[in-house]
């Protein structure tokens, strides 16, 4: 019954990661791909302000989105470290609370959309000339956010017991959907960016269907029963305090983001595109570590469950050694072709625009490498059940992005936007490798052992 398409519980612990990691990578792939679509579309077919336009709220997109994907991901969490233990009882149980949970987290978030999102857009100083257009995006995705919950939550339950595998044909459908609804809606509905909202949301409703269908007929073990709703304390508890957790984590990163946002929209049209144009070059180029992380947190959440200590530490190391070496080729490759990137994504020539691009891509790239670290520490950490440490980096983020903008960016301009999250990476790293490896579950399970005695113990 236990038997995933990844087993992550036995043998060679790197080639496990990694054949795990792949369909995350290319999922990954395609959903960066539905930004980068709206991006490139938007540019060439609307121009440089509707670009600004959805540039203006990427910060506030990225908050709206990153809080359901945070508590997605840390729901799941439960039910990997329950399919690790060999629990079935507890994975159907963490599945039907994590059902409820999302359905009235899902209706708070979309009150809260409506509610807020034009004030907060004000806030950020989105220039006078786009507000209405970066509204009639930004209100759409808002509204919607559940079909994006719904998503999210359902792969993140097949990955918890190692199907990483369907997840990504479903999203790869949708993602030639997405494109062909982009280029319909835009050019021929004249909808604007309020279409390219329109079709991601589609896409997205597409990619959640097939999954919940997928769940429905291929995998009884996360079908809850009548008697699995039945309400834990003990277990809601944990389901929330690792939802939410994981939620508040990147709600606050996105926050401090936000306020990052009002000192970038204060720059003008040509460096808000600019700068959304070089974001979206730096996330293609973490997407091997991103979906690394990602593979690891549910490798150690199985592990945690299967009470296999030894197995996290040296998937961190591997992870980590991984991280090192993916970021010293992106220090060479994105030096040599940023110019050709920034011109490629925004179909701009103007030298300010394409300047700014190239700028932040090329300060930002040595750093990648201590962002994939952060990133490994901080999954790890999540996967053996942490709450609160993983958070207390974010508040360090949060207090960074606030003393940026009230301090060094007046003084540096838009060079303090570009080495902001740098500096701030270091310092999260920090803190996260003191806490990982201070941590005393981990520092009982050293990896001393050969990989003949480490199979032994597992057989």
């Amino acid at each position: 019954m236990f038997k995933s398409n990844v087993d992550l519980l036995r043998g060679n612990i790197l080639k496990s990661l990694i054949i795990f990691a792949i369909p995350l990578f290319i999922s990954n792939l395609f959903q960066q791909l539905y930004n980068t679509v709206d991006i490139m579309i938007v540019g060439n077919y609307l121009g440089d302000t509707s670009l600004a336009a959805i540039g203006a709220c990427a910060a506030v997109y990225e908050l709206l989105i990153g809080f359901s994907l945070g508590v997605g991901n840390g729901l799941s969490i439960v039910t990997a470290r329950g399919y690790g233990s060999s629990d079935e009882d507890l994975v159907k149980r963490s599945v039907a609370g994590s059902l409820v949970i999302g359905v009235g987290l899902t209706f708070i978030i979309m009150i809260i959309s409506r509610l807020f999102l034009y004030p907060l857009l004000e806030l950020v100083n989105t220039p006078a000339n786009i507000i209405e257009e970066t509204y009639s995006y930004i209100s759409v995705i808002g509204m919607f956010v559940g079909v994006t919950f719904l998503y999210n939550l359902c792969s993140g339950f097949l990955r918890a017991i190692g199907n990483s595998m369907m997840p990504l044909v479903f999203l790869i459908i949708a993602s030639i959907l997405n494109i062909g609804l982009d280029i319909l809606l835009i050019t021929q509905f004249n909808m604007g960016i309020r279409g390219a909202a329109v079709a991601t949301v589609i896409a997205q409703g597409i990619s959640g269907i097939l999954c919940i269908l997928y769940i429905y007929f291929k995998c009884p073990i996360l079908i809850p029963k009548k008697e699995h709703f039945k309400v834990s304390k003990e277990l809601y508890k944990d389901l929330l305090g690792q939802g939410l957790s994981m939620g508040f984590m990147i709600l606050i990163v996105s926050v401090g983001t936000v306020i990052l946002q009002t000192a970038i929209n204060g720059f003008g049209n040509l460096i808000i595109a600019g700068h959304t144009a070089a974001r979206k070059i730096g996330s293609f180029a973490m997407i091997p570590i991103s979906s690394l992380a990602i593979s690891l947190s549910t490798f150690v959440s199985q592990n945690k469950g299967a009470n296999q200590g030894y197995r996290i530490r040296k998937a961190v190391y591997y992870s980590n050694l991984m991280s090192i070496i993916w970021g010293c080729i992106l220090v060479v490759s994105l030096i040599l072709v940023a110019p050709i990137l920034v011109k490629f994504l925004t179909g701009s020539s103007e030298e300010i625009l394409i300047n700014t691009g190239v700028k932040y891509v090329v300060i930002n790239a040595p750093f990648y490498a201590v962002l994939g670290i952060l990133l490994n520490l901080r999954n790890a950490l999540q996967g053996i059940g942490e709450k609160v440490l993983p958070l207390i980096s974010s508040i360090i983020e949060f207090v960074g992005k606030i003393i940026f903008v009230a301090v060094f960016i007046p003084m540096l301009q838009y060079l303090g936007v570009i080495i902001s999250e740098p500096v701030i990476w270091c310092f999260m790293c920090a803190q996260l490798a003191y806490a990982f490896y201070r941590n005393p579950y981990i520092k009982e399970n050293k990896v001393e052992k050969t990989e003949e005695e480490l199979e032994k113990i597992i057989m």
